[in-house]
């Protein structure tokens, strides 16, 4: 049993360790809010396409994808990246937050998009950062 509370927090460090040396990634200008060009769904996610997607093919509830990612607070702290630890994400859509959710099933593979996601989409005061959340997302892949 004394082995394996060691090796969980061998774990641990090693995770922690690994979140504090990520290479910050400048958050995007407009990370305060979503800027008057950006189209905004029923829902209240905002989004604008940064890069054209290579394809027509669109993810839908049910499928696994695979991202490149940074996510910001609107202070402009990045809490998450995908591309700061140089391998991308994959998951099924329907495991994340309802505003990924709801806007990886607007992309295409190969494009990238920032969605500026208002906290009744992301975290909801319950867990993770708090309040509306911005991300670049690239979808790199569908399975």
């Amino acid at each position: 049993m004394r082995s394996m509370a060691i090796v969980v927090f061998v774990l641990a460090a090693t995770v922690a360790s690994a979140q504090t040396t990520l290479k910050m990634i400048p958050p995007p200008e407009d990370v305060a809010a979503a800027p008057a060009d950006a189209t905004t769904t029923r829902s209240g996610l905002a989004w604008k396409i940064l890069t054209p997607g290579t394809s027509k093919r669109r993810p839908n509830t049910f499928s696994d994808v695979t991202v490149h990612y940074t996510g910001w607070t609107t202070d402009g702290k990045m809490f998450d990246s995908s591309v700061a630890r140089g391998k991308p994400s994959s998951f099924p859509v329907n495991a994340v937050i309802a505003g990924w959710t709801e806007g990886l099933q607007l992309m295409v593979v190969g494009e990238t998009r920032r969605l500026w996601i208002p906290a009744e989409l992301a975290y909801k005061g319950k867990r993770g950062p708090q309040g509306m959340l911005v991300f670049d997302v690239e979808l790199i892949a569908i399975k």
